[in-house]
């Protein structure tokens, strides 16, 4: 097929682009990321004397569960580099003099599919608690590949339990109800 007007060959290559466009839109697949847990409401003693500040952190009782699935197609974009789970706050009645962390226990990675020596292991989050930014998201742990990915081959994660930290708490900050969601996103490293 020859293609002489240039208006010809732009249309021609709009059509061809949009069907590749198509093509691969079909073949890609999401990673997702699920969480399951309950809100939090820190309870902060009343005080009862001046000059008497709040006792510092509080804990979350109860865990998130973080799990979710990355398909092949995301993990052949990361060749080595991995996923990486991070966090951010979206504070709709916050102050910034109040701090909030969190840190990771447990985890699996299962690799789906025909793979050859390869293995899927969640590191990082684990040691000391990590502050929530609101401008910026932190890396609370990353998902780290090795071997040769075919082509039917997808990784599922779960059990990441995060326990979560307030800090910051002070008689200077005025009492009100603050609130905060942490947004967790999975992305490549």
């Amino acid at each position: 097929m020859k293609i002489e007007s240039p208006f010809l060959k732009k249309q021609f290559l709009k059509r061809y682009l949009y069907i590749i466009a198509l093509i691969a839109g079909a073949c890609l697949k999401g990673q997702t990321i699920n969480i399951a847990g309950t809100s939090w409401t820190a309870t902060v003693p009343t005080i009862t004397e001046a000059g008497t500040n709040y006792a510092g952190t509080y804990n979350n009782p109860s865990l998130l569960t973080l799990s979710g699935h990355l398909p092949g197609s995301f993990l052949n974009l990361l060749t080595s580099s991995g996923a990486r789970i991070s966090m951010q706050l979206a504070p709709t009645s916050w102050n910034s003099s109040l701090k909030l962390y969190a840190k990771r226990s447990g985890g699996t990675a299962t690799i789906n599919g025909l793979c050859v020596l390869c293995t899927a292991t969640i590191n990082g989050g684990t040691a000391n608690y990590i502050e929530i930014p609101q401008a910026n998201a932190a890396t609370l742990s990353t998902i780290t590949f090795t071997g040769v990915l075919g082509l039917s081959n997808s990784v599922d994660y779960s059990g990441i339990n995060v326990q979560l930290e307030i800090g910051g708490v002070s008689v200077t900050i005025p009492a009100t109800a603050y609130s905060t969601q942490v947004v967790f996103t999975i992305g490549a490293n």
